[in-house]
């Protein structure tokens, strides 16, 4: 295939091979939202690196399952639904359905599944009752279920296979119920946790009493439903490696369901932390932004995906809004010399700039060397505005431009500019209204057209996609 990659597995970067190469079927799972909030800037950094790998294995004629979980059940929602009086379902329906706004207001293609955790009880019980037949897990005074750190590594297993661990310096043998936990402890984990006060009505019968999972375990029943108990690549944030993705392979290889000798996961890839303005976001020093706040200061999702798509995955990257005005430029340079392409290019199929597409490529197959593909890129567009200025442009070579640059962008997804002159704030409605009827919120798409339509603009749905026009 060509694609190499870096394994947090293996701490190198190795040739990606699937698991089924002949029909170069590839599983993809990203730890998805935990919706009790709308999701930040920084979350956002590791979904477009997903829908970037995803886009590209297509690109190189994979067929891909990509999952993507959504957690509505965890510590933070449980609070949450507290202090808003409302139940469990309309609290968390509300952001999950914000996030796939946003999700889509980036350009980002649905996954094939999200499966939610609480439509998974049943499966997250059987995984439980499998670790406890195995000597795993022990249930706890209280009747909460936890997994057994030590009982897994006595039984012959790793435990710190996605970093190292120094269990002479850590904490062993804790015991932590809350689904985030200090990470310089080796802790035996809540699997189940038994139904308390402050729970409410968020609980569910088990065999154990009524309670609810702990967060790793969701990962591990839903993963291994829809995509089998060994898959190809698991993604997410760097921040999940420890504890949650190594307690996600303990309980899911120490309850022994893989074929012999494979893993639960093949290949793990991690996405760096994002920074705003060279430092960690926090709302206390003002730079903390949801995807919304970007969208009302006037900044596109196209803009926002762009950017998030210009520096290495595995780079700590410091977003700023001097930086998003840079983007808003770079695109501009593009939609420009393609628009002047556009009028010499005919109307025949062509084929692709062989070159460019070989250099986008060799970049990508580099651990997916987003740096030099957009430098090859703009190197090429600087090149054809010099074929341009002098008046040398033919039909044919623009029509292979144009076509090389519709393949590239089928992975990099920032489409093309929308010919209007609107405000920022209707094309702001835009993207969200786009964005609902990916997700077939048709109710709220239509509540958006009679807002704009308010607000003076009228949108036309044509096969090119929409078209906005002044009344």
């Amino acid at each position: 295939m060509g694609l190499r990659l870096f394994n947090t597995l293996s701490r190198s970067v190795e040739n990606f091979v699937p698991r089924d190469p002949y029909r170069k079927k590839v599983d993809l799972y990203c730890c998805g939202p935990t919706v009790h909030n709308f999701a930040h800037i920084g979350n956002f950094r590791t979904f477009v690196f997903a829908d970037l790998l995803r886009r590209y294995l297509e690109f190189k004629g994979c067929e891909v399952r990509h999952v993507m979980n959504i957690t509505d059940v965890e510590d933070k929602i449980i609070k949450g639904v507290a202090a808003s009086g409302s139940d469990l379902t309309d609290y968390t329906r509300r952001y999950e359905t914000a996030f796939l706004e946003d999700f889509r207001a980036l350009g980002c293609l649905l996954p094939h599944a999200t499966p939610r955790a609480t439509e998974h009880i049943r499966e997250i019980i059987a995984l439980i009752e499998n670790l406890l037949t195995k000597g795993l897990a022990y249930r706890a005074s209280d009747g909460s279920i936890y997994f057994s750190i030590e009982k897994y590594r006595a039984a012959g297993h790793r435990y710190g296979q996605l970093l190292n661990l120094n269990f002479d310096a850590m904490r062993v043998g804790e015991r932590v119920s809350a689904d985030e936990y200090d990470k310089e402890s080796v802790a035996d984990f809540a699997l189940w946790k038994a139904r308390v006060a402050e729970d409410g009505a968020v609980c569910w019968a088990s065999p154990w009493g009524e309670g609810r999972p702990g967060w790793h375990i969701e990962c591990s029943a839903m993963s291994m439903k829809l995509l089998g108990t060994s898959f190809d690549l698991h993604l997410g944030g760097e921040d999940l490696i420890f504890p949650h993705h190594e307690d996600e392979i303990a309980q899911s290889e120490g309850a022994g369901l893989q074929p012999p000798g494979e893993p639960f996961v093949k290949h793990w890839l991690h996405a760096a932390h994002l920074l705003v303005d060279g430092k960690k976001m926090s709302k206390s020093l003002g730079n903390f932004y949801t995807l919304r706040d970007l969208l009302a200061k006037g900044y596109t999702g196209r803009e926002i995906r762009y950017l998030l798509l210009t520096a290495h995955y595995r780079a700590p990257f410091n977003f700023t809004l001097e930086n998003l005005a840079g983007a808003r430029t770079a695109l501009g340079r593009l939609d420009e010399c393609f628009t002047k392409l556009g009028e010499f290019a005919d109307s025949r199929s062509a084929v692709p700039d062989a070159k460019l597409l070989a250099e986008f490529t060799a970049a990508l197959d580099d651990d997916l060397n987003v740096s030099a593909a957009w430098g090859n890129i703009f190197e090429w567009v600087r090149e054809l505005n010099r074929t341009l200025d002098a008046g040398k442009m033919t039909p044919a070579a623009a029509s292979s431009a144009s076509s090389a640059w519709q393949r590239i962008d089928t992975v990099f997804g920032v489409g093309g500019k929308v010919e209007t002159e609107a405000p920022p704030e209707i094309l702001s409605l835009l993207e969200h209204r786009q964005a609902a009827r990916q997700t077939k919120d048709f109710k709220r798409a239509d509540a958006i057209r009679e807002e704009m339509k308010r607000a003076g603009w009228v949108i036309e749905d044509t096969l090119n996609g929409p078209r906005l026009k002044r009344m």
